[in-house]
């Protein structure tokens, strides 16, 4: 039995670059709780401020369930 955890990841407001030293932070953050990686989906990732979207990654992440 598994359980799994769906974290977003929003881009930059501000251009379109990917901040990868951030990602691998918050991908080494959920390993460290033991959690692995299962799947990254592009999607359009409601922002805080107004009513539009902005690009980022859904993070789906998995682990056993403990008994």
């Amino acid at each position: 039995m598994f359980e799994y955890k769906v974290a977003t990841f929003r881009e930059s407001l501000i251009g379109d670059a990917l901040d990868s030293g951030k990602l691998e932070k918050t991908l080494n953050k959920h390993a460290e709780e033991g959690w692995a990686l299962k799947a990254i989906t592009s999607a359009d990732v409601k922002g805080r401020v107004g009513p539009g979207a902005v690009e980022g990654l859904l993070l789906t992440f998995e682990r056993p369930r403990e008994a």
